[in-house]
């Protein structure tokens, strides 16, 4: 029997990895690169996109306190 690759679900930490899990699931990620590539462009942008939204709308863990 196969054994299933098992990735371990990172919890978002903010709006930009809810929006990252979306563009995955309809492999909007891949288009994005396949045109930047397309373009000339080494990277779509989408890392930085998703690094700034996070800061931007964190997440906040009740359980975490600082």
């Amino acid at each position: 029997m196969e054994k299933k690759k098992s990735k371990k679900k990172k919890k978002a930490e903010g709006l930009g990895d809810s929006i990252a899990k979306v563009t995955e699931l309809l492999y909007l990620d891949k288009l994005a690169q396949f045109v930047a590539e397309s373009m000339g462009e080494d990277d779509c942008g989408c890392t930085r996109r998703k690094e700034k939204l996070n800061e931007l709308f964190p997440y906040k863990d009740k359980h975490k306190e600082e």
